[in-house]
């Protein structure tokens, strides 16, 4: 792909806080249009990046450019063109929504026309019009993210960088957020950069991924990518139930050719090995009298290939996997 198609590139980004390397030789290309995602666990140097590339920060080596524009020696001209949300956005309390952005868009230079009628707009497109006119000490975290973005476009950014945008917000609330983040990059055209470390929520919407691990981007692609690199390394994760589901059951998944682990999660088994096991249950366990009521191999879940990478790392750096797997089992609970 020609090199103009990426908006966002970093060559070699690194950031030093004395002897610890927040981020460590950051290598990153995002094209133009797309949502990416940039996970990782709190610490992992998510936020350290976005700082460098808003100009807020400056790197200890390498470079970042935003539209051709050099994050570090031209950040006036970079946050022209970018928007930021922060994980807890904040507005004046005891202003209403529409006043914020009103003022917003006079910080902005817009004109009164031009100002009014993107708020309108906005206001509209993030579904917050009914309660425009309420003090926004009054809005719920869900609100207060959704005007967010509609205070994000008030400049009519060609890059929206979100901090843990889902952080905090119900079930439906989320699912309106995503679709709202998919409509400002497939409709608007505009690119989307999520830093965030809730894996299940972003996979829904991100055309591609890059995972971060003490300032380290282990790996980058679409999740179909990285789900077919880490099986073809032989990592494989079945999710499984039969009838009945008994302790029978989970002795025999154990019994199967070069299975790993065997772990029970609520209603179903987990089995970790090295290759693909499931003709092999499906012919025993019929032998040994039950039937298989669920079965799904779960090399595409974000989760099952982020807890391999962070395998990869954990072999190439001992000590490191007690806090990973701290991160991934948290993850799990949340989810």
């Amino acid at each position: 792909m020609a090199e103009e198609t990426y908006i966002i590139r970093t060559e070699g980004l690194t950031k030093l806080y004395g002897e610890k390397k927040a981020v460590d030789n950051l290598n990153l290309e995002i094209r133009k249009g797309e949502i990416f995602g940039l996970l990782g666990p709190n610490g992992a140097g998510k936020t350290t990046t976005t700082l460098m590339l808003l100009g807020l920060t400056e790197p200890s080596a390498g470079q970042a450019w935003i539209d051709g524009k050099d994050c570090t020696r031209d950040p006036i001209a970079v946050k022209r063109m970018v928007g930021y949300l922060p994980d807890n956005v904040g507005f004046y309390a005891d202003m209403t929504g529409r006043e914020n952005l009103r003022f917003t868009g006079q910080l902005n230079g817009l004109s009164r026309e031009l100002t009014e009628e993107r708020i309108a707009d906005l206001l509209e497109k993030v579904g917050m019009t009914e309660a425009a006119d309420q003090k926004t000490g009054t809005y719920s975290r869900g609100m207060r993210q959704r005007l967010g973005i509609a205070d994000v476009l008030m400049k009519d950014p060609s890059v929206v960088i979100m901090d843990e945008p889902t952080l905090g917000i119900d079930p439906e609330g989320m699912r309106e957020l995503m679709d709202l983040i998919r409509t400002l990059a497939v409709e608007e055209g505009r690119t989307i950069l999520i830093s965030s470390h809730q894996l299940y929520q972003i996979q829904q919407i991100c055309d591609r991924v890059g995972l971060f691990v003490k300032g380290e981007l282990i790996a980058c692609g679409c999740i179909d990518e990285l789900a077919a690199q880490t099986s073809q390394e032989g990592r494989y994760v079945l999710e499984t139930s039969a009838i009945p589901n008994d302790g029978g059951y989970g002795e025999l998944l154990k019994s199967l050719s070069n299975v790993e682990r065997v772990e029970r999660k609520g209603d179903y088994f987990m089995v970790e090995s090295r290759w693909d096991v499931r003709r092999e249950l499906g012919r025993r366990a019929v032998e040994a009298g039950y039937t298989i009521a669920h079965l799904r191999q779960r090399g595409d879940d974000l989760d099952e290939i982020y807890r391999r990478y962070f395998e990869k790392g954990d072999e190439k750096n001992e000590g490191s996997s007690g806090k990973n797997k701290g991160f991934l089992s948290r993850y799990r609970k949340e989810r």
